[in-house]
C-alpha cells in the first residue's frame, strides 16, 4: 500500500532518461521563456546569440521531449511493480494520459513558437552569412545596393518543399566544411558551384523578361593618376531593350529567343560553343576559332539565364580603380588632394597579411606621403587626410580578404567588358558559324557612346547633368 501510494509523476519519472528528459526540457522552456522577448522581435545584432537563441534552445527542448517518453517506455517494468492491482495500474495510466495531454497542448505552444522562429531565422541573411557559413565576402558584398534587403534564400533556395531540403542538406555539408576548415579558399561563386536556383524563379519575380525597358543614360566617371586627379566622363545610352523589343535583354532572353552553351571551366568565361534560336525558331550555331567539335561534346552545356551577364547581383566585388573612381566622384574621398588617386591605388593593391594591418597601414602609408611631399597641406588639411585613408581602408576591407585568399578581381563581373572579358566571352568576332557568320562586336549593339573620357562632355551640359 505504500507504494501505490507514492506520487504519481513521481513514479512515471522514475527512470534517468525521463528524469532527463523533464530536465532538459523545464531549462529550455524556462530559457525560452526568458528571451520571449527576442522571440517576438525575431532578430538579434549578435549571430552567436541568434544561434543559441533561435537553434540551440529548441535543440535542447525537443531532445527533452524525445526523452520522455523514451524513459517511460524503459521503466514500465517499475510500474507494473509499483501499481499491483490492474484497476490501480489502469487509473495511473489514466492519469498520465491526462498529464500528457494538457502538457502536449502546453508544448505545442511553446514548439511551434521556437519552430517557426528557428525556420524564420535558418532563412535570415545574418545566419547565412556570420552564424552558419564562413562567408564574410559574400556577406560583405550583399550590403551594398540595390540587392541588400533581398533574403540570401531569395536567390539560393528554389521554391517548394523540395528546394528546402536540398538547401538544407547542402548547408549541413557546408557547415561540417567550415567546422573543419575544409571549404576552398576562396569560396567558390554560385555560378562555380551551381548554388544559384534558376532565374526564371528567382530574378524573374521581380524583373520579369515579358516587359519591355527603355534607353538608360549611364554616366561613368573616371579620374586620371595625375597630380590634380582630373576627372573625366563617358556617356553611354544604354540599349536595354527586353520583351518584344532588341536591345540587351532582348536579343538575349526576349520570346523565342534560347540561346546555350559549352564551358570549358567552372566559372564560364571561356565558352567555346554558342547555339542561338532566334523567334523564328531558326537555330544558329557559332564555334570559337580554336575550338575543335569533339572536344565540345564532352564538356556541359547551360541555357543562358540573367546570372550569366549579372552573376555578381547581390555580391558585387569592384576592382581597385573602379572603387577609388566611385569614392572619388561622391565626394567621399577629397578630389583636391593631389596625387590621391595614384597613391591611394599603390596602397590599396599592397599585400596586407591581416584586416588589422591594412586598417594601421593604409592611413599611416598615406599621412607619411603628404608629410614628406606636401608638408603645407599635410599641416593645413590633416582631418582631410585622415578621413581619406579611413575611407582607403574601408575600400579595401569591403573587397580584399586576406584570410579567405580572396584579392582584387577574385570574383570578376560578366556586366560589361571593361574589368573583365564578360560580354566578349561571345562576343568576339571569334565565334563563327558554319555559313561564316560571327557573333557581332559591334558596340552599337549594346549601347551609342555619347562621350569618351572627356573632361567635360558636351551632351552633360544638354542634360544639365554637368558635374
Amino acid at each position: 500500500m505504500t507504494k501505490e501510494r507514492r506520487p504519481l509523476i513521481v513514479v512515471f519519472t522514475s527512470h534517468w532518461l525521463t528524469l532527463a528528459g523533464v530536465a532538459l526540457t523545464t531549462l529550455a522552456a524556462l530559457c525560452w521563456l526568458f528571451v520571449l522577448p527576442v522571440h517576438i522581435r525575431g532578430h538579434v545584432d549578435n549571430p552567436y546569440i541568434g544561434l543559441l537563441v533561435f537553434i540551440f534552445i529548441p535543440a535542447v527542448f525537443f531532445l527533452g521531449l524525445a526523452l520522455i517518453p523514451i524513459g517511460v517506455v524503459l521503466g514500465k517494468s517499475r510500474i507494473g511493480a509499483v501499481f499491483a492491482e490492474p484497476s490501480a495500474r489502469s487509473l495511473a495510466w489514466r492519469k498520465l494520459g491526462v498529464f500528457v495531454a494538457v502538457m502536449t497542448l502546453v508544448n505545442i505552444v511553446i514548439a511551434s513558437q521556437v519552430t517557426y522562429r528557428a525556420v524564420e531565422h535558418m532563412e535570415t541573411v545574418q545566419f547565412c552569412g556570420q552564424t552558419c557559413h564562413a562567408m564574410k565576402p559574400e556577406f560583405t558584398g550583399h550590403q551594398q545596393p540595390p540587392h541588400q534587403q533581398v533574403e540570401c534564400v531569395a536567390c539560393h533556395v528554389a521554391p517548394g518543399a523540395s528546394g528546402w531540403l536540398q538547401s538544407k542538406m547542402a548547408g549541413t555539408r557546408q557547415l561540417i566544411e567550415v567546422m573543419f576548415n575544409s571549404y576552398p579558399h576562396p569560396i567558390q561563386s554560385a555560378i562555380e558551384s551551381n548554388r544559384m536556383a534558376a532565374s526564371a524563379v528567382t530574378c524573374e519575380r521581380c524583373h520579369a523578361r515579358q516587359f519591355p525597358i527603355g534607353p538608360r543614360l549611364r554616366v561613368i566617371s573616371k579620374f586620371k593618376d595625375d597630380e590634380m586627379n582630373t576627372r573625366t566622363e563617358t556617356v553611354l545610352m544604354m540599349l536595354v531593350g527586353g520583351g518584344s523589343r532588341e536591345g540587351i535583354h532582348g536579343a538575349h532572353l526576349g520570346p523565342g529567343v534560347r540561346i546555350r552553351y559549352a564551358a570549358q571551366d567552372r566559372k564560364r568565361e571561356t565558352i567555346p560553343w554558342v547555339e542561338y534560336r532566334d523567334p523564328n525558331g531558326v537555330i544558329r550555331t557559332y564555334l570559337a576559332a580554336d575550338a575543335k567539335p569533339e572536344a565540345i561534346e564532352s564538356l556541359p552545356v547551360f541555357e543562358m539565364q540573367c546570372v550569366d551577364c549579372h552573376n555578381r547581383a547581390a555580391h558585387a566585388f569592384e576592382t581597385a580603380e573602379r572603387a577609388l573612381d566611385r569614392a572619388l566622384a561622391t565626394g567621399e574621398l577629397p578630389s583636391d588632394l593631389p596625387w590621391l588617386k595614384k597613391t591611394g591605388l599603390r596602397l590599396i593593391q599592397a599585400s596586407y597579411q591581416t584586416d588589422a594591418e591594412a586598417a594601421r597601414e593604409i592611413p599611416s602609408r598615406l599621412g607619411a606621403f603628404y608629410s614628406a611631399k606636401y608638408p603645407a597641406i599635410s599641416a593645413s588639411r590633416a582631418d582631410a587626410i585622415r578621413s581619406a585613408g579611413e575611407k582607403l581602408a574601408q575600400i579595401y576591407r569591403t573587397n580584399v580578404f586576406p584570410d579567405l585568399k580572396v584579392s582584387w578581381g577574385t570574383y570578376p563581373s560578366n556586366l560589361g567588358h571593361t574589368d573583365a572579358p564578360g560580354c566578349f566571352r561571345c562576343h568576339d568576332e571569334n565565334h563563327a558559324s558554319a555559313d561564316k557568320k560571327t557573333i557581332s562586336q559591334d558596340c552599337n549593339a549594346c549601347h551609342q557612346t555619347l562621350a569618351v573620357e572627356e573632361t567635360s562632355p558636351a551632351v552633360l551640359k544638354t542634360l544639365g547633368l554637368e558635374q
